[in-house]
């Protein structure tokens, strides 16, 4: 989302073909779908017809909506609750954490000075080769992988390496700790259709969450600017 490059090609190629039909919201909820599924993920339909806000926003107030990267299960939940989101649907979204990468800069806390005690004590070692510093350049490409073993394919590979204590955020690795929350990621590491349907599930709540349609907004012609 930080790399607006694409949803700009995006933009452009759609303005070309139908101009201002399609706004930035609804590009940007459909091109997360369709790159679920390209990865090899569930396709489910999503709605259209969102505008977009005449309000400009920059990354801080985007990420004002975010939990932080140390957050624990009792802020995941409560937050997920305040969308109507419910326990397995929430944590069938934290599953997208199957691609991606986190950089070091939210990673060395669980690192430096000692190993958080429940993150794997090879994998800690692992992370270390990858974040050598306790002070990392938070310009820098420094980073790992949420999973090395598939890291380019949305599947239930998440929830096998947190039950292995692998999860990269202290939230990952919390979940499968958590009795709350552990029936869940059990269930979802052995079972990936169940999984999927959690999170088409969460995501149907997600992206009608707060939406503005009709005079409430405006189609962008630029994603980054107001009209």
């Amino acid at each position: 989302m930080r790399n607006f490059k694409y949803v700009n090609d995006i933009k452009d190629a759609l303005e070309k073909e139908c101009p201002g039909v399609v706004s930035c919201a609804d590009l940007v909820v459909l091109s997360g779908r369709d790159g679920v599924a390209m990865l090899g993920g569930p396709h489910f339909e999503v709605k259209t017809g969102r505008r977009d806000t005449r309000v400009h926003t920059t990354e801080k107030d985007a990420d004002t909506y975010l939990l932080p990267h140390d957050a624990g299960v009792d802020a995941f939940l409560d937050t997920m609750a305040k969308l109507s989101i419910n326990a397995p649907q929430a944590i069938a979204l934290i599953g997208s954490h199957t691609v991606g990468r986190v950089h070091c800069v939210h990673l060395v806390s669980r690192l430096y000075p000692t190993v958080d005690p429940t993150l794997n004590a090879s994998y800690a070692d692992y992370l270390k080769i990858r974040c050598p510093s306790p002070n990392p350049d938070p310009t820098a490409v420094e980073y790992s992988r949420n999973d090395r073993g598939t890291p380019m394919i949305f599947d239930n590979n998440y929830y096998k390496n947190v039950i292995e204590l692998k999860g990269l955020l202290r939230l990952d690795n919390a979940l499968f700790l958590d009795p709350r929350t552990k029936p869940y990621v059990m269930r979802m590491a052995q079972d990936r259709d169940y999984f999927n349907e959690q999170f088409i599930a969460g995501m149907s709540i997600l992206t009608e969450h707060n939406v503005l349609t009709g005079s409430e907004g405006e189609i962008r012609k630029n994603c980054q600017w107001v009209n």
